[in-house]
């Protein structure tokens, strides 16, 4: 379920977090279900045990996750962390077109960039 790229220059621990965060915001990982404990996640992806540690510290930090003492991580049912996450992104998007219209893009130009991209990520699911 989780592919990793390993020739990209964004940090592993980055694309396991969104690769968990995208499994959670389309409801694949749902509410209090249990993640792989570390050693496992790690051995499974070929990865280092740290590296997977560092992705659900800062999954964890954010809301997306919770940690039982003894029993792993789960996802959180914490929806308002999600929520801003989704809030965070979309903000970034308007920053981008607000951007590009700066620069002379037209609406129509913007609206075929987003739809290409819309459909290489759906692409790649």
């Amino acid at each position: 379920m989780i592919k990793l790229d390993m020739q990209s220059r964004k940090p592993i621990y980055e694309q396991l977090k969104e690769q968990i965060l995208k499994l959670t915001m389309l409801g694949i990982l749902s509410a209090d279900e249990k993640l792989p404990s570390v050693r496992s996640l790690a051995r499974d992806v070929g990865i280092n045990p740290n590296t997977v540690q560092k992705a659900y510290q800062e999954l964890e930090r954010e809301g997306i996750i919770y940690t039982v003492g003894g029993k792993g991580s789960f996802i959180s049912g914490n929806s308002e962390g999600q929520q801003q996450l989704k809030y965070k992104a979309l903000e970034a998007v308007i920053a981008a077109v607000r951007q590009a219209c700066s620069k002379g893009c037209s609406a129509q130009e913007i609206l075929e960039i987003v739809e290409k991209a819309i459909k290489e990520e759906s692409d790649h699911d």
